[in-house]
């Protein structure tokens, strides 16, 4: 009898584990019903898109989202800069919700990085944009980028984690930020006047681009210098070579935090689910709670730890509840 052939292709489970723990949870489980593993933990565009596309081998010291010097990693490799904007001008990196300045929290960092990965020779730059504190519509970005004739020839790309218009930013991610019904106004105000800007002197309408609001409107900031943006899930899959992975797969397993409606649109669980449904490979989706109410595609089976462990076991535990229940899905 032939050895099982497992994927590994979960996505972060945010605030518990890494896509990358997770995947070594998948892992041991697949050793101990005697399968093998493929290890290809993902990223949406958001957070965990640069270790999921080969990790860091550089730092810089910028501007954080609250002004102050941090120190963050990216990655340069042949002509390639791979720059996660959470690092740099991220919620996480400003203390939470709580102890952000949604107003004025500034992308200056993220801009800074990629002036020093076109410095450095990078002929691509490939920014992830989820998990901001910024709603600067990517202004403090574009301040620090270099000159239009400088930044000539290189390509930047924008993955993005969310689909949201550029004028819908502040409304739908402000309060997520900390920003309160009024500062939520003045951010939105902000952005109208910004995408107007961005036409004047750019000729690009951002009003009009699905993604532009990524990461409090970042995205539509860089597009207005060029930058393309596309779906986060799509480009981490095509660097990684997931579709031709996932080709040599009896079973797939993915996973995330929570599944709820927004797993089909652009994220991981949805992404990987779909293609494992055109090899005919089975296909499994761990995940640390759900809505029931969620769609569900046919042929994706949902492991919920929260239903199989309990809240309390799932959270404090994730990963030996992912070992635990991947395994006996793979023994069935």
């Amino acid at each position: 009898m032939s050895t099982v052939r497992v994927l590994a292709a979960p996505d972060k489970f945010r605030g518990t584990a890494s896509a990358g723990e997770v995947a070594q949870a998948v892992a041991a489980a697949a050793g101990a019903v005697s399968a093998s593993c493929d290890l290809a933990p993902m990223a949406d565009g958001g957070e965990g898109t640069l270790d999921a596309l080969g990790g860091p081998n550089r730092s810089s010291a910028v501007t954080g989202p609250l002004g102050e010097p941090v120190i963050a990693p990216w990655r340069l490799s042949r002509g390639v800069a791979v720059i996660e904007m959470a690092l740099a001008s991220g919620l996480a990196v400003a203390g939470g919700a709580s102890r952000n300045d949604p107003v004025n929290a500034t992308t200056a960092g993220t801009g800074e990085l990629i002036a020093e990965a076109v410095e450095g020779g990078a002929r691509r730059v490939l920014v992830a944009v989820g998990g901001s504190a910024t709603t600067d519509g990517g202004l403090g970005a574009l301040e620090a980028l270099p000159s239009a004739a400088r930044m000539s020839g290189v390509e930047m790309i924008v993955a993005c984690d969310v689909r949201t218009a550029f004028l819908d930013a502040a409304a739908v991610y402000g309060p997520q930020k900390g920003a309160s019904p009024a500062q939520v106004e003045l951010l939105a105000r902000r952005l109208r006047r910004l995408a107007q800007i961005y036409e004047r002197d750019f000729a690009v309408d951002v009003t009009n681009m699905a993604g532009a609001g990524a990461a409090g409107g970042l995205a539509g900031g860089l597009a207005a210098r060029g930058a393309g943006l596309v779906d986060g899930f799509e480009v981490v899959a095509d660097e990684t070579g997931l579709g031709e992975r996932i080709l040599d797969a009896d079973v797939v397993v993915t996973g995330e935090g929570r599944y709820d409606a927004t797993s089909l649109q652009g994220k991981v669980v949805g992404g990987v689910a779909g293609l494992a449904a055109e090899s005919g490979a089975r296909a499994l989706a761990v995940v640390g709670g759900s809505d029931p109410a969620a769609p569900r595609p046919d042929g994706l089976e949902i492991l919920d730890l929260t239903a199989l462990f309990g809240s309390e076991r799932a959270h404090a535990d994730p990963c030996g509840c992912v070992r635990e229940a991947v395994a006996e899905a793979l023994g069935r």
